[in-house]
């Protein structure tokens, strides 16, 4: 299963090459042109039959959040910055893995019978002890710049897969599948995109390089299917906005990055209905993906985002259901047979 050693392989924002050496093996036959960009990039092309001339552009973003060493203190504690989106309640006491070397190392905290001011701290006054005494063990052990990562092991329980990074190594995972799939009747562009996590900094480069008539981000998004105390259980008046596990794959109306197209919703769901493929509608706000960028590259493409719903995102472990995974990609494999200029153009 790619998706395991996409999850269990490291690559922060900025430094994402092992992600690359995974995805590369997995796609060289089935595509030509791979190439990797200036940045990092990397893209491929699959002709298509030539039933349908349209170039149709798929991105999945590469990298994690994580976070950077920044310092070292004469005790032999790390200092360190978050890169990417991360809540600093959730990481006393975490385990993570610094360098390349993925040296051990603990998010430090006062136990609880010590530590009498439960407040969180901002990130800045935490620090990562890697076992040594000293500055300068630390300073040779873990440099300044050093990506760190959750230290998460990727399982299957039951139905379900856990694991850190779904967003979005899920979404490379359908991207790598569709791939080793078809031919489609349209040609595609395949990206693999560097540094979304930061500013959807990958997608603004090969948006320009690239002319798609169509795009689509394939994601890992949120899932709000988690309780909420303040919430009255029996209460089903109001719809939830965001997604749930387990009903397919996410159709994103609006994010804080971009609004889809009308027709682009369409024809998602009109191929879900179709097709027998279960999804749903996510319409609540935040968040921002690489269709953020690339919907406004050269004179506007039109884009979409289709994303496996994923518990715990940007946190140490995420959890997705397997038949989520599936189902996005027989959607956008099935999205792929069907789509036309005519069903993609503006009214």
């Amino acid at each position: 299963m790619i998706l395991e050693d996409l999850s269990n392989a490291i690559g922060v924002s900025g430094d994402e090459g092992a992600i690359r050496k995974i995805i590369r093996p997995a796609i060289e036959s089935h595509v030509t042109d791979l190439q990797i960009d200036t940045i990092g990039n990397l893209t491929a092309f699959k002709k298509g039959t030539g039933e349908t001339n349209l170039r149709v552009l798929l991105a999945a973003h590469m990298d994690e959040i994580g976070f950077m060493v920044v310092g070292h203190e004469s005790s032999g504690m790390i200092q360190f910055t978050n890169v990417g989106g991360i809540d600093a309640r959730i990481l006393p006491g975490l385990r993570v893995k610094v360098g390349k070397k993925q040296l051990p190392g603990v998010i430090l905290w006062p136990p609880i019978h010590k530590n009498s001011d439960q407040t969180t701290k901002p990130i800045k006054d935490l620090r990562i002890d890697i076992g040594v005494t000293s500055k300068g063990a630390a300073e040779e052990k873990a440099k300044r710049g050093d990506r760190i990562s959750f230290d998460t092991t990727f399982r299957e329980i039951g139905n379900m897969l856990k694991g850190k990074a779904f967003d979005d190594r899920a979404g490379c995972a359908v991207l790598v599948e569709i791939l080793q799939g078809g031919p489609y009747p349209v040609d595609i562009v395949a990206a693999f995109t560097v540094q979304e996590e930061i500013g959807l900094r990958g997608a603004r480069v090969l948006a320009r390089r690239f002319n798609p008539d169509v795009a689509f981000a394939l994601e890992g998004c949120p899932a709000n299917d988690i309780p909420d105390p303040q919430a009255d259980p029996d209460d089903n008046s109001v719809p939830n906005p965001g997604a749930r596990l387990g009903l397919g794959p996410v159709i994103t109306v609006m994010d804080a990055s971009m609004i889809t197209p009308p027709q682009l919703v369409r024809l998602l769901q009109n191929t879900s209905r179709d097709e027998s493929i279960p999804s749903q509608i996510k319409t609540a706000l935040g968040g921002g993906t690489d269709a953020g960028a690339i919907h406004t590259a050269n004179g506007g493409v039109p884009s979409a985002v289709v994303s496996v719903p994923c518990r715990y995102i940007h946190s140490p472990a995420a959890m997705l259901h397997k038949d989520d995974l599936d189902n996005t990609v027989k959607l956008m494999k099935a999205v792929l047979g069907r789509i036309t200029k005519e069903n993609v153009a503006a009214l």
